[in-house]
């Protein structure tokens, strides 16, 4: 999978970006070279949405339905989603928020951000917590222009993101595509945590301790983007907020 975001419509980490992409043999590409790069990879069964210059979602099906770890793309209500791995209790989440039995991860996960974006009855980090498997998603409301990223703690599903020549957020699972497209400026997801356009970045696990930034040094020396940790001597200095007050959007930025 592929989802590339405008910068005006994320807000990565800083440290993300390193200066030594601009300063290396290998330049960043744009957005659109990154994209026909991977469509380039998988010819035959892959396909893109674009959503003017703020957005693009790419998708790859599974070459097999009965795969552990699936991998799904759903839209509903001008949300879109990109769900790697499995849910051990999607039943349970299913009939918790009122879904069909038949309902996948990719379904359950866009009615979960449904439900945090308009009525925010629960604290983000406590709804993705509650996701028991190997899971990633990116979700895109193409609505409001929000990105909703998360990367589950157990690491059995890879996700990678950086930063594109013009600035855009560029988030796959496929090593390689990240790579080429971002040059140094580039770092695993963090697992056990989420990502929001206008949030930030933090744990999910451990959601009242401040994140820290490591950068990443190649093999050449080279600052290479940055290794994302929670700081768990260092406490938000907040209190967290209850019932209908905890609207997820307006989460604290742990930077």
């Amino acid at each position: 999978m592929l989802a590339i975001f405008h910068k005006a419509f994320a807000n990565p980490p800083e440290e993300l970006n390193s200066p030594a992409s601009h300063k290396s043999s290998k330049k960043p590409k744009l957005p659109e070279e990154t994209l026909n790069e991977f469509l380039s990879h998988h010819p035959n069964n892959s396909f893109s949405m674009s959503f003017g210059n703020a957005a693009v979602l790419a998708y790859v099906p599974p070459e097999s339905p009965y795969l552990v770890h699936r991998r799904l793309f759903c839209g509903f209500d001008d949300i879109y989603c990109i769900f790697l791995g499995s849910l051990n209790n999607l039943f349970m989440l299913n009939k918790q928020y009122g879904l069909s039995k038949g309902s996948n991860e990719a379904m359950f996960v866009i009615e979960a951000y449904r439900t945090l974006r308009d009525r925010g009855p629960y604290p983000a980090d406590q709804v993705v917590k509650d996701l028991d498997g190997s899971f990633a998603f990116v979700i895109y409301d193409s609505k409001t222009g929000t990105v909703f990223a998360a990367l589950g703690s157990d690491g059995g599903v890879k996700l990678y993101w950086g930063i594109a020549a013009d600035g855009s957020v560029v988030i796959s699972d496929d090593l390689e595509v990240i790579k080429e497209g971002c040059a140094k400026s580039f770092a695993p997801f963090p697992t056990g945590f989420m990502f929001h356009s206008e949030g930030g970045l933090m744990s999910f696990e451990h959601p009242m301790n401040k994140i820290r930034a490591m950068p990443r040094i190649d093999s050449e020396g080279v600052i290479c983007g940055a290794n994302f940790k929670v700081d768990v001597y260092t406490r938000v200095n907040s209190i967290p907020r209850v019932g209908s007050e905890t609207n997820w959007i307006h989460w604290d930025s742990h930077e």
